[in-house]
């Protein structure tokens, strides 16, 4: 009974049968088990042999050394052992070559294959006697192939088994031409193709070497990053990209933009100070193209941020006046121009003191230099407005060699003060003071004394035609200073740039890279190739 309660029936016998009865280990087979043995059973058990096109074809897998080097058996030729003269019986010792042969003929004629099966004892041994001569054979034209031998291959003569034929040597192997071709040390990959395809190499580039620096000495720190700025989890918003990159073309004109963070940065894991501001506003000629660099106070925690703020606010106030700025731009009404940017450029330094007092830092820690370009789209228009606060440089590259173009800053105050301006003179003509001291204690003043301002940037602007050919070149102080103290860096690039067409992106930014000794700081480079 199970353990459900059941009878059991005749059909569970088998159960007892396979888990219960305990039968005796079958041991090993009395056929010889060697490896020849397993190959003609896996064989057997996957498919026919001469099925074409098989891995275990021997035009596949080669000659082994115990097996005929002849020619493979195709699907035609009867499976079986190889063929052999068969007699009608045993040839006596007193047989000569005629009767062998004749015996031999008849018995094949009597009997064919389809009707006759061929067994063992049909087999018989051929005497000596009974192969022709070598002079009854007729020689074979000249020209003409070796005749077939008359005994199958691995017999002799005189029908005894003969030695195994010496190993064929294994063919070299055969090379593709196109890893042929391929250099001695050069990999090869073939997923997914017709034929290998060489490991491309990296094409180095002739003009613009990788690290390069002109002077006399190499620069101190290593050409690439080596540190990251320490991250906040809080503020991720705060990370600035070691590289920026960008470019454009509308109009006449073709723009590459750059911003690279310094050496020194890289190498302590400082944050880029410099930011850069790429923007459209507008479409068609209408459209009018801003490019902004602004750079943050050295030394300051937040500078990376100041210089952002001031970019994407300058934008904003860029982008909502775009109409009017672009229209007086193309009427040439150079005043509305400046006051107007004036005006704009003033409202952003106003928020970005405001956001100082808001994060608790001194005005001139949270604050940048700024500097802008606008380009308009229109093909016929070819002035170029810049303006901004700060330290930075403006140059064109006219005719092979660079021009400075930076606006000259006003001359500071000086001479008397003017009757109504200005504090009164300290004492008369006559030589008498005019104020007296009676001793009396000044009360403190109502109003908390604030300290004094930094004094203000004065406010740069700059509108010029473009020519043919010109490019103009608006860069922070990590390229203007180099460009102004070496002038093997001024020279290099003008080389470079004095090329009809413009540079494309990776080659600029390897232009801006080109490193000189003693100037580490970032580098941000806007240049715009005149059509």
């Amino acid at each position: 009974m199970s353990q459900q309660g059941e009878r059991p029936t005749a059909g569970d016998d088998w159960w007892n049968r396979l888990y219960d009865e305990s039968a005796a280990d079958t041991g090993p087979a009395a056929a010889g088990d060697t490896l020849d043995d397993r190959f003609d059973s896996a064989v057997d058990t996957v498919g026919p042999e001469d099925s074409p096109g098989a891995w275990w074809d021997p035009s596949r897998r080669g000659v082994a050394p115990w097996e005929s080097s002849a020619a493979p058996r195709t699907p035609a030729d009867p499976v079986g052992d190889p063929p052999v003269l068969r007699t009608g019986g045993v040839a006596g010792p007193g047989a000569g070559a005629g009767a062998g042969a004749g015996s031999a003929s008849s018995a094949a004629s009597s009997a064919s294959p389809a009707s006759t099966p061929r067994t063992r004892a049909d087999f018989t041994k051929l005497p000596a006697s009974a192969v022709p001569p070598a002079s009854a054979v007729p020689p074979a034209p000249a020209g003409s192939p070796p005749p077939a031998p008359a005994v199958p291959p691995g017999r002799d003569h005189a029908g005894e088994p003969s030695a195994a034929p010496p190993p064929q040597p294994p063919a070299p192997p055969t090379v593709p031409v196109a890893a042929a071709d391929a250099a001695p040390g050069q990999q090869t990959r073939t997923a997914g193709r017709r034929g290998p395809v060489p490991w491309g190499r990296r094409k180095e580039s002739t003009g613009r070497s990788r690290g390069g620096y002109v002077g006399d000495r190499p620069p101190t720190y290593d050409a690439e990053p080596t540190a990251l700025p320490t991250a906040d989890p809080q503020e991720l918003g705060g990370l600035v990209p070691d590289t920026v990159l960008d470019g454009a073309r509308y109009g006449a004109f073709t723009l590459r933009a750059a911003s690279v963070r310094g050496d020194s940065a890289r190498y302590r894991g400082e944050h880029r100070r410099d930011a850069l501001l790429t923007a459209r506003f507008g479409t068609g000629e209408g459209a009018l193209v801003l490019v902004a660099v602004a750079t943050g106070a050295r030394a300051a925690e937040g500078a990376h941020l100041a210089a952002a703020d001031a970019c994407r606010w300058i934008g904003g106030a860029v982008g909502r006046s775009h109409a009017r700025l672009a229209e007086d731009i193309r009427a040439g009404r150079r005043g509305d121009l400046k006051s107007g940017l004036h005006r704009l450029t003033d409202r952003s330094f106003g928020r970005l003191r405001a956001r100082a007092a808001e994060l608790g830092v001194p005005p001139e820690e949270y604050t940048a230099s700024l500097r802008c370009l606008l380009l308009p789209a229109d093909h016929a228009c070819r002035t170029r407005v810049f303006f901004g606060v700060g330290a930075g440089g403006l140059f064109r590259l006219r005719d092979g060699g660079w021009q400075d173009l930076e606006p000259s800053l006003p001359d500071a105050f000086s001479g008397e003060p003017v009757v109504g301006y200005g504090s009164p003179p300290p004492e008369t003509r006559e030589g008498d003071r005019l104020t007296m001291d009676l001793g009396v204690t000044t009360p403190p003043s109502p109003h908390i004394d604030e300290p004094v301002p930094p004094p203000a940037e004065p406010f740069r602007f700059r509108a010029s035609v473009a020519r043919p050919g010109d490019t103009l070149l608006l860069c922070s102080s990590g390229l203007a200073d180099p460009l102004r103290g070496e002038p093997a860096l001024a020279d290099e690039l003008a080389e470079r740039w004095a090329e009809t067409e413009p540079p494309g992106l990776a080659a600029y930014l390897a232009d801006t890279q080109l490193r000189v000794k003693g100037y580490a700081d970032d580098r941000t480079a806007c240049a715009v190739w005149e059509a």
